[in-house]
């Protein structure tokens, strides 16, 4: 059987995942400086260079002391996904403290859905000096909204996971390769549509939130996969109901059509949270375990539990802690003055609000299927932070995790 510590040399082969300590030159040849205009050494370090034990942050140490004013992190929610508060903010906790940052150098907040909240929280921070503001919005105009009034008080401005459409030009963002994540989805499900031999693919595609701009990016990820095959009529298209992060009303929209269209078969949803409440309706209906493909992303306990008893055929995993970290040493970078090198702003992505491209830093997603559910396990060992075996492999999920290797 293959233990989740063993694991961590499957990780190290992938170095795509940038999990492990091991998987990574040593820290200290990572990254390479150059002299500042100031005469400071300014660290040149790249967005793959993120590891899972947080050493890069620590050659950020001259950077943060170098820098002033406090760090702001503005989080949306605790409902539409179980990363904020399972992920993101440990993780900046973690990469801020790692750098040198103390606790009143830099505050992190969550706005539970309130786009009224959020705008308090960042002119809280505004007010007590903040120099740079990290800002995952609940929508583009709320976003937009807080960025213009942080950037009109000489704050710069991050976009967080989600870009934050119609803010200012200059701002920065930092995420994944959204795209990306949703072609792995569709090439995800057209896998898993061959290696559970369904018969005649009758999909529905169920989107995230239109009014979220990386939900638009999921979308056009998976639909590059899918549209060719529903065009050559290899797959059918029954439908697709309108965009929801919101767990119950996926549940319900997905029994609607479900009701009205029981030749579904197969479904596209985008995260982990969303397959379940789909899964929840398919274990109602008495739907076996392999026969009906769903889709997941965020590699959250309940979704590798899903995957590992064949509810699920894989989730998007995002090394959450390189998202972070990288958003960190960004905002360090701004909070100093300092321009940050190219190896760490290493993409750009278009606003069409505005007409521009926005400095981005992409990391990247890794698509995790039962024979890699053991390395996400693994690497939550080593952050300290993520679900582990304990947290998955309880109830009826145990004899799925003996089956698949994991103890």
């Amino acid at each position: 059987m293959r233990s989740v510590r063993g694991s961590l040399a499957t990780i190290g082969a992938l170095a795509a995942f940038s999990l492990v300590m091991g998987a990574c030159s040593n820290s200290s040849d990572t990254a390479s400086s150059q002299a500042s205009a100031t005469g400071g050494e300014v660290p040149q370090i790249s967005a793959a260079d993120f590891t899972a034990d947080f050493s890069v942050m620590q050659q950020l140490t001259g950077l943060a002391a170098q820098g002033d004013g406090l760090v702001g992190v503005l989080l949306p929610d605790t409902t539409t996904s179980t990363r904020y508060v399972q992920y993101d903010a440990p993780f900046f906790k973690r990469a801020f403290e790692a750098a040198g940052l103390t606790s009143d150098q830099y505050k992190i907040d969550n706005a539970h859905g309130s786009a009224q909240t959020m705008q308090t929280q960042a002119d809280a921070d505004i007010n007590a000096g903040a120099s740079v503001l990290l800002i995952d919005p609940l929508d583009p105009g709320s976003g937009a909204a807080i960025e213009a009034k942080a950037e009109s008080q000489g704050v710069a401005v991050i976009d967080y996971d989600r870009l934050v459409s119609g803010g200012p030009a200059d701002r920065y963002y930092v995420s994944f390769n959204n795209v990306q994540v949703g072609e792995l989805m569709g090439k995800g499900e057209v896998d898993c549509i061959d290696a559970w031999k369904v018969q005649d693919p009758n999909l529905l595609i169920m989107d995230g939130d239109p009014t979220d701009n990386n939900a638009k990016l999921f979308a056009q990820g998976y639909n590059s996969v899918l549209d060719p095959l529903f065009s050559d009529k290899t797959y059918t298209k029954v439908g697709e109901p309108a965009g929801t992060w919101d767990p119950p009303t996926t549940a319900t929209n997905f029994e609607q059509q479900f009701t009205a269209h029981p030749e579904i078969n197969a479904v596209v949803t985008p995260n982990d949270d969303n397959a379940n409440a789909v899964i929840s309706i398919l274990k109602k209906n008495q739907i076996p375990a392999d026969t009906f493909p769903t889709t997941g992303q965020d590699a959250s306990a309940v979704g590798l539990q899903n995957i590992l008893t064949g509810y699920q055929c894989g989730t998007v995993y995002k090394p959450f802690h390189a998202e972070a970290q990288a958003a960190a040493a960004l905002a360090l970078y701004l909070r100093a003055g300092v321009t940050p090198p190219d190896t760490l702003v290493n993409a750009t992505t278009k606003d069409d609000e505005i007409g521009k491209d926005i400095q981005s830093v992409y990391t990247v997603p890794v698509w995790v299927t039962t024979d890699t559910v053991a390395d996400v396990l693994a690497a939550s060992e080593t952050t300290g932070v993520g679900p582990t075996a304990k947290d998955v492999c309880t109830g009826q999920v145990q004899s799925a995790c003996a089956d698949a290797g994991i103890t």
